[in-house]
């Protein structure tokens, strides 16, 4: 049987990139075709992953701060554009799956042009501005939950609520906490996304040193920066704390498997695998992400009782007091991680496939 080709489309930034590749990972391994379109910075998080054919294609949003600043950001833009449009005319795809973010937008736009089929992905509670850009063109706009804003209401039939595109291995992991006496040894997971997060680095210790006071059998395992690696392990040397320390690593389920709580920054992606993990987790948004996106899927996971939210500027004045409550009182966990188990997305790729075949196949 001949394999139909897709072109998947996404960001620059591990929130679009790890979708995208789960996404690739098992179209590939149902007999699509798979490309995959990127910019310099999504190469970093699939430069080891060999099985997948790759095209680089420059990105830039549209930067206003000076002349020369927006000269280049308009040139990068139109070279994108010309890439993209000469090489879908020779590599016409049967569809197109955009996974927003900007550098997703030059292969849409080529295919708008050219009238190939292409859908958009949206993981966030708060629809992209370059989703929103492509919605009156796309065929589907498929969404991890329903509860999506910023999409007007003549727009709404194309919506489809199909769950998290995670790994296929954390899908179908079965790992949570069962004993009661394994909430008395304390694993915390810090994540500060696929960038690192600077300020979780500069505040945590401190409060994690004034934890293991109070509360027994502590072992911190951080994500940081590379040039934070040493000043964290020697904090938490002298301070006595047990510790792993890591830069990105794409086994991250190994991790999630050792520890009982997580304190993440709050991307789409991440909350995806967590909650498929069964992990309780303290989520401090990123402030400066595009449209408070990140306090959007907070707020939405607090309300539904899988975590906590925590504003960055309260990290010194209330993580320690939050932390020491949970542990303290068992059947807070308990009750987060019953709520979880109810939650699954065991059935998004296959949701997925019967989409996209769908697509494929009818007529324009």
């Amino acid at each position: 049987m001949t394999k139909k080709n897709i072109l998947i489309a996404t960001g620059g930034t591990g929130g679009h990139v790890f979708p995208a590749y789960s996404l690739a990972s098992y179209l590939i391994n149902n007999n699509y075709n798979v490309k995959i379109t990127t910019d310099e910075r999504g190469l970093v998080y699939l430069k080891n992953n060999n099985n997948l054919q790759i095209l680089k294609i420059p990105s830039s949003p549209l930067v206003k701060k000076n002349i020369l600043q927006l000269s280049y950001s308009l040139f990068t833009i139109f070279y994108s554009l010309i890439k993209s449009f000469l090489y879908l005319i020779f590599n016409r795809p049967y569809l197109i799956f955009g996974m927003g973010g900007y550098s997703s937008l030059p292969i849409c736009i080529a295919a708008i042009i050219l009238r190939i089929k292409f859908v958009i992905y949206e993981n966030n509670l708060i629809i992209g501005k370059a989703n929103k850009y492509l919605l009156p063109f796309a065929k589907k706009l498929f969404v991890s939950h329903k509860e999506l804003e910023g999409v007007q209401k003549k727009y709404n039939k194309k919506i489809l609520e199909i769950g998290n595109i995670i790994r296929e291995e954390i899908i179908n992991s079965q790992i949570f906490i069962q004993e009661n006496d394994e909430l008395d040894k304390i694993g915390i997971l810090v994540l500060g996304g696929s960038q690192g997060a600077r300020v979780f680095a500069e505040e945590l210790p401190a409060i994690f040193k004034k934890l293991k006071n109070s509360l027994p059998s502590i072992k911190i395992y951080q994500q940081c920066q590379k040039n934070q690696n040493e000043q964290l392990s020697n904090f938490y040397k002298n301070a006595g704390i047990d510790y792993e320390i890591f830069s990105f690593s794409e086994k991250i389920i190994n991790y999630y498997t050792k520890v009982n709580l997580v304190i993440s920054r709050s991307g789409a992606s991440v909350l995806g695998e967590l909650i498929n993990m069964n992990k309780p987790f303290i989520l401090i948004p990123l402030p400066t992400a595009a449209d408070d996106h990140q306090h959007k899927n907070a707020e939405f996971y607090q309300k539904k009782g899988y975590g906590f939210l925590l504003r960055e500027k309260d990290i010194k004045e209330k993580l320690h007091d939050l932390i020491k409550s949970i542990y303290k009182d068992k059947s807070i966990l308990k009750s987060i991680i019953s709520k979880q188990r109810k939650y699954s997305d065991k059935n998004v790729f296959k949701n997925l496939n019967i989409e996209i075949e769908k697509i494929i196949n009818e007529k324009n």
